[in-house]
């Protein structure tokens, strides 16, 4: 069964400048080959008939690091990596763990529950499973035969 969205021609708009900001850092501001930042997790998100899907990879993170809200229709994550203070004096060759705060918001797809929301952590990965409202979800009708 296919499912008919809204086309929002700003939606679109506002990804392709996304886009073509990174384009642009990735290009002129950093060298090439090398990912000098880390801003947010990746996620995947996806929905069924009754809820919508979020998951998270935050390797490395306890989940008490991890703050989650949902205001309308946008879910925001915020979270913060912090760095072991060691003692000894290195000199690092080469250093690529992340360290700092981050902050992710998407928009849903559809509208939700918040107050049934379930966030569950589990090997780095956070999943966020977020109910559908009820008149959202498919209604099914039986039918009688005479």
């Amino acid at each position: 069964m296919s499912n008919l969205i809204r086309w929002e021609p700003m939606r679109e708009m506002v990804s392709l400048r996304e886009a073509m900001d990174r384009l642009f850092d990735d290009a002129f501001t950093r060298p090439f080959g090398v990912r000098t930042s880390w801003s947010a997790p990746a996620i995947d998100m996806y929905q069924t008939d009754d809820e919508v899907v979020v998951k998270a990879a935050v390797p490395g993170l306890k989940a008490s690091d991890v703050q989650i809200s949902v205001a309308g229709d946008t879910l925001t994550m915020r979270g913060e990596f912090k760095e072991k203070s060691e003692t000894d004096d290195k000199a690092y060759h080469i250093r690529e763990q992340r360290y700092g705060s981050f902050e992710r918001s998407l928009t849903l797809p559809t509208p939700i529950v918040a107050d049934k929301a379930r966030a569950e952590f589990e090997d780095g990965i956070l999943t966020i499973t977020l109910p559908k409202a009820e008149d959202v979800r498919p209604k099914v009708i039986t039918v009688k035969a005479k």
